[in-house]
């Protein structure tokens, strides 16, 4: 005969044993992607401690080492084959710190806080938008994980897109005296293009795998990639500037040509139905 208690030990270690059968392995190997995605995360909060100093200078180019990060972050799930939900969260944090509210604060700190009420609106944009560009990717990511392009603008190349705007123009503000709201006159619709962007259902492309497969059936990708990194390390934050306009291009026309490619097809089958 067993006492209560027991028969309550017994059946709480027998309840610990099941769960130690039932719980899945750990994944050790994603530590790796992960320090990587929490320097994406650190760099993001220096950016925006230098912002609320002073320093835009180095809050624009923390924000690009952040994306830094962010690609080697990706680059390391891949090629270590750690790609899991715990990652996917956590980059999203960290991107949502980094190329949401660093850039955002970037620019309302750097001339949109002259407007008052509005300028506080147009800077909350970027980081609004990139809370539902992240929130859409994490679902795509756990229906789709092998698609080989982003639905929408990545937000970051939208914060860095905002950075290298600062970076490149920061010194050249008379070029904007001609404007009734200065700089602010290009820098809002710039802000609102790249946030639309963000949320839109244009293909753009993510950056293929380094596997023999992968590196032979997308040279052209690789190629243009070395050539962006040859940019930006010669040409500096202009390079950032031209590189991140011809990625969005780049989509825009792409996205274009299947638009109006599609467009057309379903067009000839209805006259084919009508015919």
């Amino acid at each position: 005969m067993k006492y209560p208690i027991q028969r309550t030990y017994g059946s709480f270690r027998e309840k610990r044993e099941r769960l130690k059968k039932q719980k899945p392995p750990v994944n050790r190997r994603i530590a790796v992607p992960s320090f990587f995605t929490l320097m994406n995360l650190f760099s993001g909060f220096l950016a925006i401690i230098s912002i609320a100093d002073g320093n835009l200078f180095w809050g624009a180019w923390l924000i690009a080492i952040a994306g830094m990060f962010d690609v080697m972050d990706g680059l390391m799930a891949r090629l270590a084959n750690a790609t899991s939900d715990f990652g996917i969260e956590l980059d999203s944090l960290s991107d949502m710190v980094s190329f949401g509210v660093a850039p955002g604060f970037l620019i309302y700190t750097f001339s949109l806080h002259e407007l008052g009420i509005l300028g506080i609106i147009i800077s909350a944009i970027p980081p609004l938008c990139g809370a539902v560009r992240l929130a859409r990717f994490n679902v795509n990511a756990r229906l789709s994980p092998t698609s080989d392009h982003f639905i929408g603008l990545p937000i970051p190349a939208q914060a860095i897109i905002i950075g290298s705007f600062f970076l490149t123009f920061r010194n050249e503000l008379d070029l904007f005296t001609g404007f009734e709201q200065g700089i602010n006159s290009v820098l809002i619709p710039v802000v609102i293009v790249i946030s639309f962007l963000m949320v839109s259902t244009i293909k753009f492309d993510k950056i293929p795998r380094f596997d023999r497969k992968s590196i032979k059936e997308n040279r052209g990708k690789l190629g243009l990639l070395l050539l962006y990194l040859v940019l930006i390390l010669t040409l500096k934050e202009y390079g950032l500037m031209a590189v991140f306009t011809i990625f969005i291009f780049k989509g825009l026309i792409v996205g274009a040509i299947h638009y109006f490619g599609d467009y057309e097809e379903e067009g000839d089958e209805v006259f084919q139905d009508f015919s």
